[in-house]
């Protein structure tokens, strides 16, 4: 532990609630198994999603239900989804599926509603596990995965029906596996799920998939990681353009729904005012028949006075009427202006947003339109490496060529040496026999040997004839009788072997025996 006095692992021991160095959570020195888990379903799926993405740019083709990597993500998707489920208890036991949480994607998105429909219609699906497997591929089609799973994560409350606290799904490692989905928009898919048993599958994760063999060169492996990284920037920036877009479009819509409104409104607002001018007509219009009538009932006699009272009560009653009726349309007039002013303040709202999305448009336009600038250039760098690579293939087999050639002459030459030696040995055992003979023969015959030795000196000046066939010597030059000169060696002018005489040929043996080989 870096943080306590001494080492004791991995972990932080000095608090009662600590975070380990890979993420995970610990209580009083020991692990949250939990945190560990959603942990590990965090890395898993950020493995099978790079490696479903990786390998599907790789095959460059629509991907169906048996290709392996897209299989392994649907197991780690529902692996996911399972991780801090309640178990609700039926009448058949207990139950514990995901597919009650897809559901209210349908409630908080209503294009959604067309996936759960074609789930439900889907023959042969008896379980809520097999629809919700079946509903994972709908939205993988539909390239709505993402957008799906952030809005069921964004609602936590509803969500906390199905799933305890401590859950994937509640926790931050959600919205992280709803982030890394953006990247699937850019592989098409094609599943059929008629006849494909569903209910059934046991979802088991092939962690063998994700071992990589490490002995590529480095330098291929840099020039693929920068070309992967700058098609998944491509790729990101392509999706979040495809967002804006649909924002965009999205707010266009709302704003025409407010001119709708705000026109409706101001129509209303209108016909409102017509009717509080008509009102306000009619009130003067009834206080002038009242006073007339008041003034023609003064004049009549005392005995219709009964019939005046009861008609001015019925002018006053139809009066306190028409006031009120005044009021509400005046407290109505209010209401439509206030509606009005607000809508006036949102569409001022919407028309600065649709400029601020339409100025990140642009932003995101130059920047895709830079990385397609890399993109080219790092392929022109791989053609270039490729060319160079094919040079250095042909220099390194033409090296190969002459290796093979001096090998074989060196192979050759070591044959010629091992026949040297042999031979050396030969002359050897023949040398001491000579000297041997020589010696008995000297012991023999000294003084005729001494007189021979006048003779043959005498023979080489030329002085005297030379009895027997005369031969030179290839090493000194001297010249010897023929059974003196019988002797061959390879000399350092000739690769072929040269007549020597008996004292070179003595010499030449133990040169050649101190040289090593």
């Amino acid at each position: 532990c870096r943080a306590s006095l001494r080492p004791v692992g991995a972990l932080r021991l000095y608090c009662r609630t600590i975070t380990t160095d890979n993420g995970a959570f610990c209580y009083d020195g020991f692990y949250d198994p939990i945190a560990l888990e959603r942990l590990n379903l965090m890395n898993m799926g950020q493995l099978s999603i790079k490696g479903l993405i990786e390998s599907a740019l790789n095959l460059g083709r629509t991907l169906d239900s048996d290709y392996a990597p897209l299989q392994q993500f649907f197991v780690v998707m529902e692996h996911c989804l399972k991780h801090g489920l309640k178990t609700k208890k039926t009448f058949l036991g207990q139950n514990k599926s995901f597919w009650g949480a897809l559901e209210l994607v349908e409630k908080l998105t209503p294009e959604a509603g067309e996936i759960t429909a074609s789930v439900k219609d889907l023959p042969g699906l008896r379980t809520p596990l097999g629809r919700g497997r079946a509903w994972l591929r709908l939205a993988l089609m539909q390239k709505k995965l993402s957008d799906y799973m952030k809005t069921i994560i964004n609602r936590k409350d509803l969500l906390s029906e199905f799933y305890e606290a401590n859950a994937l799904m509640m926790e931050e490692e959600g919205a992280v596996i709803a982030g890394l989905l953006v990247g699937l928009n850019v592989i098409d898919a094609n599943l059929c799920m008629k006849g494909e048993d569903l209910d059934s599958q046991v979802g088991v994760i092939d962690f063998s998939m994700y071992l990589k063999d490490g002995g590529h060169s480095s330098k291929s492996a840099e020039g693929d990681g920068q070309i992967t990284a700058i098609l998944d920037q491509k790729n990101y920036v392509e999706e979040l353009n495809r967002h804006l877009s649909a924002s965009v479009n999205n707010l266009q819509a709302k704003v025409d729904a407010l001119e709708k409104s705000n026109t409706k409104l101001t129509e209303e607002l209108a016909v409102a005012n017509n009717r509080i001018i008509t009102l306000q007509e009619d009130v003067e219009r009834v206080q002038e028949e009242s006073s007339y009538q008041l003034e023609t009932r003064k004049v009549s006699a005392s005995s219709s006075l009964g019939s005046a009272l009861r008609s001015k009560n019925d002018t006053v009653r139809m009066l306190g009427e028409t006031r009120k009726q005044l009021k509400e349309e005046t407290l109505l007039r209010l209401d439509v202006e206030k509606e009005l002013e607000v809508q006036i303040g949102m569409k001022q709202e919407m028309e600065l947003s649709m400029k601020m999305l339409e100025k990140d448009v642009c932003e995101k336009q130059d920047a895709l339109v830079e990385l397609r600038q890399q993109l080219e250039d790092l392929r022109v760098i791989n053609q270039q490496l490729s060319h160079k690579s094919q040079s250095a293939d042909a220099g390194s087999k033409q090296k190969s060529e002459a290796i093979a050639r001096l090998e074989e002459k060196i192979n050759q030459m070591s044959g010629t040496v091992k026949q040297m030696e042999t031979r050396c040995k030969q002359a050897e055992r023949e040398r001491v026999l000579a000297l041997e003979a020589n010696r008995l023969f000297k012991q023999e015959f000294g003084d005729k040997i001494e007189m021979s030795g006048v003779f043959w000196a005498l023979m080489e000046r030329g002085l005297i004839p030379s009895p027997r066939p005369q031969r030179r010597c290839k090493n000194c030059e001297g010249v010897f009788c023929e059974g003196c000169v019988s002797n061959e060696l390879p000399l350092a002018s000739s690769i072929l072997p040269e007549t020597v005489c008996t004292a070179c040929y003595s010499l030449l043996l133990q040169q050649y025996a101190s040289t090593p080989t």
